[in-house]
């Protein structure tokens, strides 16, 4: 769940190169004068240019709010329902929600979907019919572009990857509906679809990860944002999952024909071995950056802590969470909601209180980005919120069902980003 979106920033990147090209004799004269920052609209969180995650932030803000009894402003709520299409589809944002969609607007999946969980939140304590029909909508739009594959691509008909399918997952499982049961023309579910981007435990180099999708030569490339979300769609699990018990060591356990249970217990192995070497996972420098060593990368870090926790491994999560109450404070501060969200998500699976965490309250920081809640829940709400989580989540354990899982436990999320 990184916070800024890196097909967004990839695209970004792209306009600047191809302006960068552009013939000298066409070339606008450079502006003395700096830009005027972006306009932020009223009820948005966040400071920043929305133009590619204004829908994404806003929505992982209300989940990690509402996980943990916050309930957002009506106004914040009244910007997202508005960027919603009458069709039920959401893109990254639209500057002016009074014009309706049409075909030049670009819908996004990722954002639809994860709006979809938003709204469901917000919905759990709010008596307005209308955000249970927003909710509807939006899954109704997503199922009616499910590739035949059984996945979906970022946008409508693109190539389904890992990211977008289990970002759908996820929406669908927080509406309570069952993935498994979401076929496409040709009989495919999500799950199949995730399937193919699942590596063997018998793969060299990323054994039991997931790829994000296949390269030019058809070739699976272990990604572990994109293994940290199907981690936890490959057991219908959503974003807002929490640790489960008992704990368990994730191994990779090869089968002769894979389940997608079995796929995502793999996928947890890989992580604890990625975390395992230091501590947190690393990212690759941006092309053109003066330093040639990889960098932290805090947001997918989060994304394997929830993962991990999901899988029922918070032994091998609790390094990496300890990591971010340490070092993730500039970083968050510096992206903003989405990342406050991404560390909240994180602590709540960990079952850590995320308004100690190290020396941040991440709801307060969090709340601090947008419009000011409407209602925030008391200790003992909160505790009790906490208790019953705990036994849904020791349930879902035994419903599931401990001779699928022996000697391992059950997994993660979501992201909704576009990635190579």
């Amino acid at each position: 769940m990184t916070t800024v979106r890196r097909g967004a920033a990839a695209f970004a990147a792209a306009a600047v190169l191809c302006t960068g090209l552009a013939p000298a004799a066409t070339a606008a004269p450079s502006p003395s004068a700096t830009p005027a920052p972006p306009t932020v609209p009223a009820g948005l969180y966040g400071t920043k240019d929305p133009t590619y995650d204004g829908v994404w932030r806003q929505s992982l803000a209300f989940i990690a709010q509402t996980t943990n009894g916050v309930q957002p402003a009506d106004e914040a709520v009244a910007w997202l329902t508005k960027q919603q299409c009458a069709d039920g589809a959401y893109s990254s944002y639209r500057a002016d929600p009074a014009k309706p969609c049409d075909a030049t607007t670009m819908l996004d999946t990722n954002a639809t979907a994860v709006a979809v969980q938003a709204i469901t939140g917000v919905r759990g304590k709010n008596t307005d019919p209308a955000l249970g029909k927003s909710a509807e909508a939006g899954a109704s739009w997503l199922k009616s572009v499910q590739n035949k594959d059984g996945g979906w691509g970022y946008n409508p008909g693109s190539p389904s990857d890992a990211n977008s399918t289990s970002i759908v997952v996820s929406a669908l499982t927080a509406l309570g509906q069952k993935p498994g049961d979401v076929k496409s023309a040709e009989g495919k579910t999500p799950y199949d679809a995730l399937l193919t981007l699942a590596l063997p435990c018998s793969t060299k180099d990323g054994a039991g990860a997931f790829a994000y999708q296949p390269d030019k030569d058809g070739k699976l490339l272990a990604n572990a944002d994109a293994t940290a979300a199907a981690t936890l769609a490959g057991l219908g699990k959503g974003i807002t999952a929490r640790g489960v018990e008992p704990q368990q060591t994730p191994t990779c356990t090869p089968e002769a024909k894979p389940t997608i249970d079995r796929a995502a217990l793999n996928g947890a192995s890989y992580l604890a071995a990625a975390l395992a070497k230091t501590g947190h996972l690393n990212t690759p420098p941006m092309p053109g950056a003066t330093d040639p060593t990889e960098q932290p990368d805090y947001g997918n870090t989060a994304d394997a802590v929830v993962a991990l926790a999901a899988a029922g491994a918070t032994k091998e999560a609790t390094g990496a969470l300890t990591w971010l109450q340490e070092n993730s404070a500039a970083w968050a501060k510096e992206n903003g909601p989405a990342a406050y969200a991404q560390l909240t998500l994180a602590a709540t699976a960990m079952h850590v209180d995320p308004t100690a965490f190290g020396s941040t309250d991440l709801l307060k920081e969090l709340a601090a980005t947008g419009p000011a809640p409407k209602a925030t829940p008391s200790a003992k709400a909160t505790a009790e919120a906490s208790e019953e989580s705990d036994s849904d989540s020791t349930n879902l354990w035994w419903i599931i069902g401990i001779g699928a899982v022996v000697g391992i436990g059950i997994g993660f999320l979501l992201s909704g980003r576009r990635k190579k």
